[in-house]
């Protein structure tokens, strides 16, 4: 390719690595909280009082309908104290938190209803009832669901940039501005961005094919 630097391509390969390193962390951990979150909104919201239910769904509201970047923004305004990676980490699974519990809700909602009436024939305890029976459908129907999920907060990582989390996307930046490099750089990280997500999306399709026949 005329006028593009392999060699800034090769210098600047174990700084993207490094940055990919911090950007999967992000993307692990936080989706581990909005998996565990998400699916506590999700049970919640089925609380017979209103007094749990209207405060949960308001939230969510409000989280959803606010733009991931004005959140990162807020939260490291109100914690300066914290490093900017935790904070990344618990915003980022708090944002995907409130869509993953509509994706639990759906797949509660899913679990036939003689499900839940064999549940109280048995004289069940609720615990028993989620523990035993209902989750253990619920959360195998929407698994893909999740998964793109995933996909879509590892995509989103580069966001953490504006907090000065160093992930991947923050390395390609501050080197092309070094360098002069830009379109180098980039292209990498695009490139390990595809290599990393590409799979993933289609093992989340073949997993759907699989738990939908």
């Amino acid at each position: 390719m005329n006028g593009f630097d392999w060699n800034a391509v090769q210098d600047s390969l174990p700084l993207l690595l490094e940055g990919f390193r911090v950007t999967l962390l992000a993307t692990v951990l936080g989706t581990l909280v909005a998996a565990v979150l998400g699916l506590a909104v999700a049970v919640a919201g089925r609380a017979p009082s209103r007094f749990v239910t209207v405060p949960v769904r308001a939230v969510t509201e409000f989280v959803r309908s606010t733009p991931l970047l004005v959140q990162l923004v807020g939260a490291a305004a109100l914690f300066n104290t914290v490093e900017p990676l935790y904070i990344g980490i618990a915003v980022l699974g708090v944002h995907y938190a409130a869509y993953t519990s509509e994706v639990y809700r759906a797949g509660i909602d899913g679990v036939p209803k003689g499900q839940w009436e064999a549940c109280r024939a048995l004289s069940l305890p609720p615990r028993r009832t989620w523990q035993a029976v209902i989750l253990p459908q619920a959360v195998r129907n929407v698994l893909p669901a999740l998964g793109n999920y995933a996909v879509s907060m590892f995509k989103e990582t580069p966001f953490l940039a504006v907090i000065t989390v160093q992930e991947m996307v923050f390395e390609a930046r501050k080197y092309g501005a070094d360098n002069f490099a830009y379109t180098e750089v980039f292209t990498l990280a695009g490139l390990i961005f595809l290599v990393a997500s590409y799979p993933t999306s289609l093992l989340m399709r073949k997993l759907e094919k699989r738990l939908g026949h």
